[in-house]
């Protein structure tokens, strides 16, 4: 009877566990996206009703963000890095996932680690030691040779480069845990039916890694979204929308349209989440 009283306890003292964290978690995120629908010019209680101007105002001083150009402009770079980022860390991690798992050659565990070590580095530093580091490579070209690399200087280039310096590791994991999956069979069996390699590839490893391959986009492509330490150091005129927002708040203060893009970009996140879960649902096949 003892027993069975503890276990009780046990399991409620869990679930209240369970539920504080989920509240911990979600309660902030309910905050900032209900303000977004406050009639008010400021992010706080009492509530002034319901609205949509935060959204789709179109004049001062309610200015929705969907007409608000500098954040739009911040939407249109933080997707164009992304997306870049994303393509770019699939491909290369995709590469590195056959080089590990298919591949013997020397200090193989050497280079895997270096491989993960940009995960741990905080991205202030990852930003800073690239940012110098193109800047004496540029300095030392102009110097020696009157060029100038424009690429090497904050911008596009060089925010791509420091998220994919981290990003690509993610997606080499998770590629590279599919790829250890996979059943050699299938390929010696093509190749004992004549099959090329490169038509193996595409026909059969590549469709096997394609959840993967998706479900690490998806990811890559919203961590590289939501950055802000490492794009801090090497963005330049083109500013991505977390730039834009800090910018925002560090002149302007907070105000509901920030609330509404938090609130847009929280549903747009929830909705690739759902995506990168379901590409990854086992198939009736078993793959």
């Amino acid at each position: 009877m003892a027993h069975a009283q503890t276990n009780r306890a046990l399991m409620a003292g869990y679930k209240a566990y369970v539920a504080a964290f989920f509240i911990f978690l979600a309660a902030p995120l309910i905050a900032a996206g209900s303000f977004a629908f406050n009639d008010s010019l400021f992010p706080a209680l009492p509530w002034q009703g319901f609205t949509l101007d935060w959204f789709f105002n179109d004049t001062e001083p309610k200015l929705g963000m969907f007409h608000d150009r500098r954040l739009l402009s911040g939407l249109y770079y933080s997707f164009v890095i992304a997306a870049m980022v994303a393509a770019l860390s699939v491909a290369v991690g995709t590469t590195n996932a056959f080089l590990f798992v298919r591949r013997e050659f020397p200090f193989k565990t050497f280079f895997y680690i270096v491989m993960i070590v940009p995960l741990v580095i905080p991205g202030v530093i990852l930003g800073i030691s690239i940012l110098v580091l193109a800047s004496n490579v540029a300095n030392a070209v102009y110097d020696r040779f009157g060029v100038e690399i424009s690429l090497l200087r904050p911008g596009i280039f060089l925010v791509v480069l420091g998220q994919f310096s981290f990003i690509t590791t993610i997606t080499s994991l998770v590629i590279t845990a599919r790829l250890k999956k996979f059943d050699l069979s299938l390929e010696e069996a093509a190749f004992n039916l004549g099959a090329s390699r490169a038509r193996v590839l595409w026909t059969i490893t590549l469709p096997y890694l394609r959840p993967a391959m998706i479900a690490s986009a998806i990811v890559a492509f919203l961590v590289s979204f939501e950055n802000f330490n490492t794009t801090l150091f090497l963005v330049g005129s083109e500013s991505p929308l977390t730039i834009t927002m800090y910018d925002r708040m560090a002149k302007v203060g907070s105000t509901p349209v920030l609330n509404a893009v938090s609130f847009v970009l929280m549903v747009g996140s929830g909705l690739l989440a759902l995506v990168s879960v379901a590409v990854q649902r086992p198939d009736p096949s078993g793959q």
